[in-house]
């Protein structure tokens, strides 16, 4: 009897962590949906092979994500990775305040993860892995803070952090199992060409973390190493 081919979704998979996302898991025998904004210029995603579909996606527009949902309505899938991220301004102060660039940060690293989730929770519910994962950063810890700034960016992944584990709760009762994860400091365009891992190495990391995911473990925040970070 044969073994059904688990599936993931990806988002933001075009680049960087996403990418190697996509490459990994294709390379681990899994069928991979991976999603981005501009398919057509996405050419190191394309030449990933047969089993990855590269899709449209713009994650802070409904209309993007119902079409996506529709298109994948009776695909069962086993892992969902909500990785599309901004930066967004670094340097912002209290005194300076850009309402309109800290609004476009949420939208992309808060309101567009736990959406892109809501619109595939009939696709984990389906599928055998159920588990459902953020990229978050170890400045959006509120405990961890120790050296202040990047207000916009910790702010929308602490607010990124508390939706995952409500996520966490409420999905408990479709037995889908949800946590945020630290890639760590990684070589991407974000990360730059000095810090300490490769996309590799962080990835095939997390993937080991998402592997011993499970209800039991569901609703926490852990480091690409495993290690587990406090809120």
């Amino acid at each position: 009897m044969s073994t059904a081919v688990p599936t993931v979704l990806i988002s933001g998979a075009s680049r960087g962590i996403g990418l190697e996302f996509a490459r990994q898991y294709a390379a681990a025998g899994w069928r991979v949906h991976a999603a981005c904004r501009h398919p057509e210029a996405a050419t190191a995603l394309q030449g990933l092979g047969e089993s990855v579909s590269v899709h449209r996606l713009e994650v802070t527009e409904k209309a993007s994500l119902d079409e996506l949902a529709r298109e994948l309505k009776s695909l069962p899938i086993d892992l969902l990775i909500a990785n599309a991220g901004v930066s967004g301004p670094r340097a912002m102060t209290p005194e300076m305040v850009d309402r309109d660039s800290w609004m476009e940060v949420l939208q992309i690293n808060t309101i567009g993860p736990i959406a892109f989730a809501g619109a595939f929770r009939a696709n984990l519910e389906k599928g055998k892995g159920k588990k459902a994962v953020a990229l978050t950063s170890r400045l959006g810890s509120v405990a961890g803070n120790e050296s202040g700034g990047f207000y916009v960016y910790r702010s929308s992944k602490a607010a990124l952090n508390a939706v995952w584990r409500s996520l966490a709760v409420d999905w408990r009762s479709s037995r889908i199992a949800c946590a945020v994860l630290h890639p760590g400091w990684v070589q991407t365009d974000m990360g730059g060409p000095r810090a300490e891992l490769t996309p590799e190495d962080s990835v095939a990391g997390m993937r080991r973390v998402i592997d011993a995911l499970d209800l039991d473990r569901s609703g926490r925040f852990f480091a690409w190493n495993g290690e587990e970070i406090p809120w």
